[in-house]
């Protein structure tokens, strides 16, 4: 059952056309897809606010396909990661309006109606180098309903470039911030708001960077407060911490 389902649900109760014994039987279902390799979750969305997201690297292209085909028929947006575009070409078949982020390597089947914002992301990314994952963490939030600003290549290795937006940092309900090498990004960010920083290490950089692991570990240690670290490479991930944040403090502040 999705959004629209359980809205749909809770008007016919208060309209007097199902009774509370069949509201709660049909609430108490568990709404899992079994297709034999995958069981797919349509309730994701009412627990988390958000529907099943695909990952799509190391499942075949007919796997990939047949999953968001799948959840596409009962709800949207669908957001599949790591996707290729052997997979978009399929779905496209099926869902014309699929759209494809090559730099992101995301697939969205976007939904047809308005969403409604629910939180400013600002993504920040030290070099060009690091667009990939700063561009799955960006078509991610917007796909989850954030509204995103890109501030890309302001690096430490050139400082100025990031201070002479400092008002944007302000602006901002969430930042994440992208950087590999030595990852000193999210330290100098961190230090100039007082907005939560999602902090992302990629895995670029030159030998001694380990794969990303020495960004990881730099943003593990910073000094400046308020800073979560998620994994390597992980702007989808990013994505989700920054939503759960947004939506969070729209929470605190409705009450």
């Amino acid at each position: 059952m999705d959004r629209n389902a359980l809205q749909g649900l809770l008007e016919s109760l208060v309209a007097g056309s199902v009774g509370m014994n069949q509201v709660i039987d049909m609430l108490g279902k568990l709404d899992i897809e079994d297709i034999g390799y995958a069981r797919i979750d349509h309730q994701r969305e009412l627990r988390t606010g958000f529907p099943e997201v695909v990952l799509c690297q190391w499942k075949t292209v007919s796997q990939a396909t047949e999953i968001i085909c799948k959840l596409a028929a009962r709800t949207r947006p669908v957001l599949g990661t790591r996707t290729g575009i052997d997979v978009y070409t399929a779905v496209k078949e099926k869902f014309p309006e699929a759209k494809y982020y090559e730099m992101a390597k995301c697939l969205v089947v976007p939904t047809k109606d308005e969403m409604e914002s629910k939180g400013n992301v600002l993504i920040v990314s030290a070099g060009t180098a690091d667009m990939p994952v700063a561009e799955e963490a960006a078509v991610s939030a917007a796909t989850m309903g954030l509204k995103v600003t890109r501030l890309y290549d302001v690096g430490v290795a050139g400082i100025h470039r990031l201070l002479n937006h400092t008002e944007d940092l302000q602006k901002a309900t969430v930042i994440i911030a992208v950087a590999g090498m030595e990852g000193a990004l999210a330290s100098v960010v961190g230090g100039l708001t007082r907005k939560p920083v999602i902090a992302v290490p990629t895995s670029i950089g030159y030998g001694s960077n380990f794969g990303g692991l020495s960004a990881l570990l730099s943003m593990l240690n910073s000094c400046a407060s308020g800073i979560g670290v998620v994994n390597i490479d992980n702007g989808f991930g990013a994505a989700a911490l920054a939503l759960a944040i947004a939506e969070s403090g729209k929470e605190w502040v409705e009450k």
